[in-house]
C-alpha cells in the first residue's frame, strides 16, 4: 500500500553564527513557524561564512569592528540599531562582552553534527546567543563544546569531531551552493527550493512564504 504521507517542507537556512541579523531572522522564521503549528518543517543549515578569511582564531573584536564599520563610532550607532530591533523580538545583543571576531567554520561544522542528531536547531539557537548574548569567542573549540553540552549533546564527542576533518568539506560546498543560488548576503532562506525570503523580512514575509510554499 503507498504511502500518501506528505513530505516535510524542507527550507534551507544560509546563515552565519557572527550574523547579527541572521540571529533576527532565524528568531522571526520561528514565530512564524508558530502561527502555522499544523506544517511539518525541517530546517536545513547551509553554512555561510560572511568572513571566510578570518583567521582560526578570530580577531580582536574592537579592531575588526572599526575596521567593517569605517571607525568605532559608527559601529556603535549599527550596534544600538540592531540591539532596538532584536529587542523587539526578544534578542539580547551585547556587543561590549566581545572580544573577539570569530572565524566560524567550527561553529557551522558543529551545526551540522549536531543536525546528524536532530539537535541543529538547537545547536545554532545556543550558538547565537553564546556569541552575541554572552559574548563568548565562537572560535575556541573548548566554548563550542560548551555549547554542544547546553544543547543537550556530548561535549566530549563534540570536541572529538572539531578534531577530525568532519563536515569541513560540507563547509565548503554549502559555500559553493550558495553562490550557485546568487547569494550574496545572509540570512538567506529557501523554501522548498523553489521559494526564498532575503534578509530579517518581518514575520508575515515568512508566513507568506510558508503559505505560498505548502499552497495554503
Amino acid at each position: 500500500m503507498a504511502d500518501d504521507a506528505t513530505p516535510p517542507l524542507i527550507i534551507d537556512v544560509h546563515a552565519d553564527i557572527a550574523c547579527p541579523w541572521c540571529y533576527i531572522g532565524h528568531q522571526r522564521l520561528e514565530q512564524a513557524l508558530e502561527k502555522r503549528p499544523e506544517l511539518d518543517v525541517v530546517l536545513r543549515w547551509r553554512p555561510f561564512q560572511l568572513q571566510p578569511g578570518m583567521p582560526a582564531e578570530g580577531r580582536p573584536w574592537r579592531e575588526f569592528a572599526q575596521e567593517k564599520f569605517g571607525g568605532w563610532d559608527k559601529a556603535q550607532q549599527m550596534f544600538e540599531r540592531v540591539k532596538a530591533v532584536g529587542s523587539e523580538d526578544g534578542l539580547v545583543f551585547n556587543f561590549d562582552s566581545m572580544e573577539v571576531a570569530p572565524n566560524t567554520a567550527d561553529a557551522h561544522r558543529l551545526v551540522l553534527w549536531a543536525e546528524g542528531q536532530s539537535a541543529g536547531v538547537e545547536m545554532s539557537e545556543r550558538l547565537y546567543a553564546a556569541y552575541f548574548a554572552d559574548g563568548k569567542n565562537v572560535s575556541d573549540r573548548n566554548v563550542l563544546a560548551r555549547c554542544a553540552a547546553d544543547a543537550g549533546l556530548d561535549p566530549d564527542a563534540a570536541r572529538e569531531m572539531l578534531q577530525s576533518e568532519d563536515w569541513k568539506q560540507e563547509v565548503v560546498r554549502a559555500q559553493d551552493l550558495a553562490r550557485q543560488r546568487g547569494v550574496t548576503g545572509v540570512p538567506f532562506h529557501v523554501f522548498d527550493e523553489r521559494y526564498a525570503v532575503s534578509g530579517a523580512q518581518p514575520v508575515e514575509a515568512f508566513v507568506r512564504a510558508l503559505d505560498t510554499a505548502t499552497g495554503g
